[in-house]
């Protein structure tokens, strides 16, 4: 049998830190979490605590204790980190409903990556006390946070397939489908999709793992390709066709 830290008490927090209705729906709709039981699901939403953050603020840093489990209630998070040379690199971006950092408080370890919030951003906590707790009372959640590791591996796996001998411009592809689809701004005009995040080509370059030098030109190419339209640090996906093509060719 497993044994779990036991702890005391659970934690309180004052309506400040509550989730408000709007957040409360991007989480409770999450694919995983709306997977659960309804008591588990109970459970785990009376015990976060909401943190909110201005656009590019420190959520949490690498190398830091992993005090909560979160997921993004609203907003954007990136989360990323340096190469051993210091080139700054973007993993992914966690869009609202999905959860991060188990990794560190399973593994017993310290935060590997950066945390920062991408636009105003909402993310909701809990503690690290809290979640051992959930797991002691509810058989399910081991099971569904083992689910969740499985996906993230999964995930992970297809990305650094995917990244082998890719050409820059299908990585860049690839990455604009992937965020127009995640992030996708309500807002459409004539079926063209804009995405909610506002990323200048210095954020798309670590996305993609090119130099911004590099991603401008490649950029400029899809625009005159009509796969793209740019409005500042908007991107705009006007034809996705076109994009797919490019991340796979006919052979």
């Amino acid at each position: 049998m497993l044994a779990y830290p036991s702890f005391s008490s659970s934690s309180t927090f004052d309506e400040e830190s509550t989730l408000s209705s709007q957040e409360r729906t991007a989480v409770t709709c999450g694919r995983w979490f709306s997977s659960l039981s309804p008591t588990l699901r109970h459970d785990i939403l009376r015990r976060l605590v909401v943190k909110r953050f201005g656009d590019r603020e420190q959520i949490s840093q690498r190398g830091d204790e992993p005090e909560d489990w979160m997921v993004c209630a609203k907003g954007a998070v990136e989360i990323g980190t340096s190469t051993a040379r210091g080139r700054p690199y973007t993993l992914t971006y966690v869009w609202p409903g999905v959860w991060f950092g188990e990794t560190a408080i399973f593994g017993d370890c310290k935060r590997t990556h950066d945390v920062i919030a991408c636009g105003e951003t909402s993310v909701a906590c809990m503690t690290q006390a809290d979640l051992w707790r959930t797991v002691a009372e509810h058989t399910e959640f081991a099971q569904a946070l083992l689910a969740l590791q499985a996906k993230r591996t999964k995930w992970l796996f297809e990305a650094f397939e995917e990244s082998q001998d890719v050409p820059l411009r299908s990585r860049l592809a690839a990455q604009i489908l992937v965020l127009s689809r995640r992030h996708r701004d309500d807002e459409t005009v004539d079926g063209d999709v804009r995405v909610a995040l506002r990323l200048n080509q210095s954020d798309l370059a670590r996305l993609v793992g090119g130099s911004r030098q590099r991603l401008n030109l490649e950029l400029k190419r899809l625009e005159r390709l009509g796969a793209i339209r740019q409005e500042r640090a908007t991107l705009i996906v006007t034809d996705d066709k076109m994009l797919q093509s490019i991340v796979a060719p006919a052979s």
